[in-house]
C-alpha cells in the first residue's frame, strides 16, 4: 500500500521543482504532474512528486486525520512497552 501526503507548497522554480513543508520539514518535489500548483497550494506528494491539488479544507482534514492516528500509535506503543 502505498500513501501520499498533503504537504503546503512553500516556493516555485521554473524547472516544475517546488519546496514543500510538512511538520516544519522541508522538501523538494516535482510538479511536472501539476502544473496548475501555485506557492500556497495544497498538494498531494506521492514518491516526490505532486500528484493533485487539494482544497485546503481537505487537505487540512486528512492532516488532522494523521495527527490523530500519531497519537493512537503513540499510545499503543506505551502499552505494548508496558507489556514488555
Amino acid at each position: 500500500m502505498c500513501l501520499a501526503i498533503p504537504t503546503q507548497i512553500t516556493e516555485i522554480d521554473e524547472q516544475q521543482m517546488a519546496t514543500v513543508t510538512l511538520g516544519g520539514v522541508e522538501r523538494r518535489i516535482s510538479l511536472v504532474m501539476t502544473p496548475e500548483a501555485q506557492v500556497g497550494d495544497y498538494v498531494l506528494v506521492h514518491t516526490g512528486y505532486a500528484i493533485a491539488v487539494l482544497d485546503p479544507a481537505e487537505a487540512q482534514a486528512s492532516l488532522e486525520t494523521f495527527a490523530e492516528l500519531a497519537v493512537i500509535q503513540e499510545e499503543l506503543d506505551q502499552r505494548a512497552d508496558e507489556i514488555h
